[in-house]
């Protein structure tokens, strides 16, 4: 056996060779295919024509294509109230309080629980004689019920809601994780030259988080750009196109219209909006480390 097959970068590379084949077919590949795609007709059900960049132009003329887009961008407002109160949550169960691993857990649950029974759950909640209005009722808050997913004013802001809801315990979790990798020595420090509760949280544990606010933040800020799974189980973009995303319109483009060209073009534009999104994620986190109180 030679020296390099028993290295620690042999054995890394084994481990990472079977994700990154299946991040190479499932992933690269699509998007590499994707582009010479867009500047095509292809929609399996006729012959295929070059037709250069006349997708991206119609997708410019496409009133619902930019609905779905400023849906989505009106989604991205759940970031950063998502970040913060996953940043209290993961504070609160870092506590050492009793029965703080059964807030965990209760916290984690809506992560773990498929998108179908969450939506089943919702629609219980929220749909024709819910039990949230008749609440509200009895409450004396409102005098008739609320059409929560079928108002068009309200629908999409009930949708980013249950996506807020749903990803919380995630986010708690690695901000957490990253709580639990600030070295106490600094906080014991800082008491000791009499810093308040307050100037820890702003100088110490900020500061150490960044790394992760940046990572929570650019993985939410994508996923909200991309969601699709309560939109489609919940509304299909209704009422009208109240709740269509961008992720909506191009399944309905590509999965439903067998419009390929023209749902990868829709798909290239989508991917370009969130790289300049993320880029700008990037220029406000740059910085980090713990700063002098």
């Amino acid at each position: 056996m030679t020296k390099w097959l028993r290295s620690e970068s042999f054995t890394a590379w084994a481990f990472m060779t079977p994700g990154l084949l299946l991040l190479a077919v499932f992933v690269f590949w699509p998007i590499i295919y994707s582009i010479p795609l867009a500047l095509t007709d292809y929609s399996v059900i006729s012959d295929t024509h070059y037709v250069g960049l006349d997708n991206f132009e119609a997708a410019f003329k496409d009133r619902n294509f930019l609905i779905s887009i400023w849906n989505s961008l009106v989604y991205v407002l759940i970031v950063p109230f998502l970040q913060i109160f996953s940043i209290l949550m993961a504070v609160l169960v870092n506590s050492r309080i009793p029965g703080i691993k059964i807030f965990r857990t209760t916290f984690y649950l809506p992560v773990v629980t498929s998108m179908v029974a969450v939506a089943l759950i919702w629609s219980w909640l929220l749909g024709n004689n819910s039990v949230v209005n008749y609440l509200l009722m009895q409450a004396g808050l409102i005098s008739k019920d609320i059409h929560w997913l079928s108002d068009s004013s309200l629908a999409l802001y009930v949708l980013m809601f249950i996506t807020m809801w749903k990803g919380l315990g995630y986010y708690m979790m690695l901000y957490l994780a990253g709580l639990q990798n600030i070295p106490q020595d600094l906080y014991e420090a800082a008491r000791v030259d009499g810093a308040s509760r307050w100037r820890l949280i702003v100088h110490i544990t900020l500061p150490l988080l960044r790394p992760y606010v940046l990572f929570c933040t650019l993985i939410s800020l994508m996923a909200a750009i991309r969601v699709f799974d309560e939109v489609y189980v919940l509304t299909k973009g209704g009422p009208g196109t109240a709740t269509l995303t961008s992720s909506l319109y191009i399944f309905q483009k590509g999965m439903e219209q067998f419009n390929f060209g023209y749902a990868s073009a829709l798909g290239l534009i989508v991917g370009a909006v969130i790289a300049v999104l993320s880029i700008i994620v990037f220029r406000f986190n740059r910085k980090g480390g713990v700063n002098p109180y």
